[in-house]
């Protein structure tokens, strides 16, 4: 992070509140980002051929590997906060 010693109040209010805009901006590409990964992985693992609708195996099997994506990837995120965490202490 920059250091803003040398700018005027405002100066810093603008620059902390664009990089607060940054950060999120940057949080909404990453989820993005893991909605089409897990898009593509399940759609590839469970559309067999796309029709007008989904029939019950293939709505069943894209919910359930959403969900084991969205659990693994939450599993591997609180590993990797553990992880840091210990290494900062």
């Amino acid at each position: 992070m920059e250091n803003f010693d040398n700018y005027s109040a405002s100066e810093k209010a603008e620059a902390t509140e664009l990089q607060r805009m940054i950060a999120i901006e940057q949080q909404k590409a990453q989820f993005q980002a893991q909605v089409h990964t897990f898009t593509d992985v399940c759609w590839d693992k469970c559309v067999d051929s796309p029709g007008s609708k989904l029939d019950y195996r293939t709505e069943t099997c894209l919910q359930s590997c959403v969900e084991r994506f969205i659990d693994t990837t939450l599993a591997i995120t609180n590993r990797f906060t553990q992880m840091v965490q210990k290494g900062a202490h």
